[in-house]
């Protein structure tokens, strides 16, 4: 599912899985999973930020990752997810909670609104690479 989620990480996935399950992964703080029967169906990856856009605390809880299988998607298992989520963020002591999504993920976006969630900035992310100091 991770692999789903983020395409571009396939070659890390196993190894986060093993270390974070290892206890040598700090990030992300909590993962929820989505069951039915013996089936893993989704999960959310949570964690808690010092900053998050648009938010006046410095203790967010954020919703780093939330998958659903498509045969399981507009069955509620998303809300599920995201209000177990929003519970353990409660249980942390965080006011906010804070998520984001690639600005061309229009299903993204609408799953985030039917939750509530309200759409704060859009932005876009760069990257350089510096050549080492000499």
């Amino acid at each position: 599912m991770r692999q789903a989620l983020w395409p571009d990480g396939i070659d890390e996935h196993a190894g986060e899985i093993e270390r974070y399950f290892a206890g040598l992964l700090h990030m992300p703080v909590e993962v929820l999973l989505a069951v039915d029967g013996d089936a893993v169906v989704g999960f959310a990856e949570l964690s808690i930020r010092a900053y998050a856009e648009d938010c006046v605390t410095d203790r967010v809880a954020y919703l780093e990752g939330w998958y659903v299988e498509p045969g399981h998607r507009r069955r509620g298992v998303g809300r599920a997810l995201v209000t177990a989520a929003k519970a353990w963020a409660r249980s942390q002591g965080c006011t906010e909670f804070a998520s984001d999504a690639l600005i061309d993920n229009d299903a993204s976006a609408a799953a985030h609104q039917a939750l509530g969630f309200v759409e704060t900035v859009q932005l876009r992310c760069f990257r350089k690479s510096l050549e080492p100091a000499t």
